[in-house]
């Protein structure tokens, strides 16, 4: 799918390109956005819950964001149009964001920041529609799309649940794929079915 067909997601990709390299410059625009769990509990600046995941903490961080986007949203936003492509990727943001914050909700000094949310909500949801495409692990294990989201999330949740400190935001994954998920079954059923017939086919095929 060409970018230029999909407006959406090339507004979201310029948009986070350019918003994080002028945080790099700015601390104080980085304090002004990033997931904060003492400034959203005590000054209620839930605005923080969206803003962060415009803002990454480094080039690869960045890099790794943006590069799941270029590849998978242009699929996501001709499969389902522009309009409910942007509420799945901002519903998977806050999804992200609200998941971390019940996570973390006692660890006052807990910052976060990225699009890590709206992009595994993005991801979970094209897997639903595309199951058996093939995508390429690390751009060298091929697995079938749908297999790859199970296993992202069992990852996110195991690692989310084990409290594993490894300067990830496993919470916001986790929570960002399942709004990906619910999205797509409330709001496009005959994606589901599809897809689980595809699915049950390939399987067994007999």
């Amino acid at each position: 799918m060409d970018l230029l067909q999909a407006p959406a997601t090339l507004a979201l990709l310029v948009t986070n390109i350019l918003v994080s390299i002028a945080a790099w410059q700015n601390v104080r625009l980085v304090d002004s956005m990033i997931f904060d769990m003492t400034l959203i509990r005590r000054r209620h600046e839930y605005h923080r819950m969206i803003t962060s995941g415009f803002i990454h903490a480094d080039p690869m961080h960045l890099f790794m964001n943006m590069l799941a986007l270029f590849f998978l949203g242009p699929a996501l936003e001709y499969a389902v149009g522009t309009w409910s492509y942007i509420g799945v990727y901002l519903a998977s943001l806050l999804g992200g964001s609200l998941w971390t914050w019940m996570e973390h909700y006692r660890d006052g000094s807990y910052r976060a920041l990225g699009a890590s949310g709206a992009v595994s909500g993005v991801t979970s949801a094209a897997a639903i529609i595309f199951p058996l495409q093939t995508i390429y692990v690390f751009f060298a294990l091929p697995m079938p799309f749908i297999l790859f989201a199970a296993l992202y999330i069992g990852w996110s949740a195991w690692a989310a649940a084990s409290r594993v400190r490894d300067g990830i935001g496993h919470a916001a994954h986790l929570g960002g794929a399942l709004t990906g998920v619910a999205l797509v079954c409330l709001l496009w059923p005959g994606f589901v079915q599809q897809s689980w017939a595809m699915v049950s086919r390939a399987v067994w095929p007999f």
